[in-house]
């Protein structure tokens, strides 16, 4: 990071916001969106009409003037997508924080929303997004044509080469179950014991049911101000620290890199927790995009929380759960509350910060981060602090 453009403290989140989440909804994907973005609008304390940036989410076929008709936005002079599927909100947070930080705007709206999929097959979903021609090539052919399937080979993979288990796995499931039984809007919230999780029907080997996310329909914002905005704005700004994207190595095709278990964050986090001038140890919290339980595994190696290989025994033994060393996804996660694109992890990401999250309030929460996973390994994460 030496002589680069920090954007260290130079953005802060002002206003976050959602919808109810659901299985199914006969709504929209706009109507979603737009349901969420007045309500991190509202939350920030600001008119729809001070947004003048606005970053929607790069698979879902909505431009900013879907917002211009709207909302009005008299000043828009900023639009942009991230088309990194999981990985897109997050790296939106970055590219948010640049447009305000050198002043070409002031209120950043970053927005996202899910519709039911037709005839509920993901596959159709996946053909939309433009990476996902890459997998043609080598995995589609072979059968390969889901996400449990492309992400089946790294876990393999991880597990032969480490030593990596399905109960430690279902430590991921089990907790982020447990923290969604504390959470309202979370779509699952039945309890969840290590005898359903094994009991569960196998889905591509070794993801069973419970190691898989949900299918989830709804909306989530947030509203990204500059520095000079933070202190006349509703709420008690929650500050951009450090933010960073980064990408797999060649080639593109998950099953012919060297090392399938080395995703694109490994590559941001060095620049986060630079650009943040934090420690791990200084993490009270840490959302992490859960779309498989081996993925959070993975990205816990390559964050830096321990060597490649030992995220398994790291989550053992209550360490990510409320009251444990790094407590994860107090929503309940992509696994549990719902799956939106990760920017829900966002969402709580700031109210943990702000010590608006009630029973499942990580205490005295002052530091946190919150990371993105894409389809193909994209990477991307954001370190933040009240």
């Amino acid at each position: 990071m030496a002589g680069a453009f920090s954007l260290a403290d130079k953005a802060v989140v002002s206003g976050v916001g959602e919808t109810v989440f659901a299985r199914e909804t006969n709504r929209s994907q706009l109507a979603l969106t737009l349901e969420a973005s007045l309500a991190a609008i509202a939350d920030a304390g600001l008119d729809p009409k001070d947004i003048d940036g606005v970053i929607p989410y790069g698979a879902g076929g909505i431009v900013a003037e879907d917002f211009i008709t709207n909302f009005g936005l008299p000043d828009l002079r900023y639009s942009a997508t991230t088309p990194m599927g999981g990985a897109s909100p997050v790296a939106a947070l970055q590219s948010a924080a640049m447009a305000v930080a050198t002043g070409v705007a002031r209120h950043v709206l970053v927005a996202l929303g899910r519709g039911s999929i037709a005839g509920g097959r993901i596959t159709k979903r996946l053909a939309e997004m433009p990476q996902m021609r890459i997998v043609g090539e080598f995995e589609m052919p072979l059968g390969t044509n889901a996400p449990a399937q492309f992400y089946a080979h790294m876990a393999r993979r991880h597990m032969l080469l480490y030593g990596t288990t399905r109960e430690q796995m279902a430590e991921v499931a089990m907790t982020c179950r447990r923290h969604a039984q504390m959470n309202e809007r979370a779509m699952m919230r039945k309890p969840m014991t290590r005898e359903d999780y094994f009991a569960a029907r196998m889905i591509a080997e070794p993801f069973g049911l419970f190691d898989c996310s949900l299918e989830s329909a709804g909306g989530c914002a947030v509203v990204v101000s500059s520095a000079a905005c933070a202190r006349d704005l509703r709420q008690a700004p929650v500050w951009i620290g450090g933010v960073a994207e980064g990408h797999p190595d060649s080639p593109s095709a998950i099953t012919q890199r060297p090392d399938m278990t080395r995703f694109g964050i490994a590559k941001a986090a060095p620049k986060a927790f630079a650009m943040a001038g934090v420690s791990h140890a200084d993490i009270d919290v840490a959302e992490i995009y859960d779309c498989f339980t081996w993925v959070v595994i993975n990205q816990l190696e390559d964050l830096g929380f321990c060597a490649k290989g030992e995220g398994g025994a790291f989550v053992e033994g209550g360490r990510i759960g409320l009251g444990g060393e790094l407590p994860i996804n107090t929503h309940g996660g992509l696994l549990s509350e719902a799956h939106i694109a990760g920017m829900n992890h966002i969402v709580e990401l700031v109210r943990q910060l702000r010590g608006q999250c009630g029973e499942r309030q990580v205490a005295d929460a002052e530091v946190g981060l919150v990371t993105g996973f894409g389809d193909l390994g994209d990477g991307a994460l954001a370190i933040m602090h009240r």
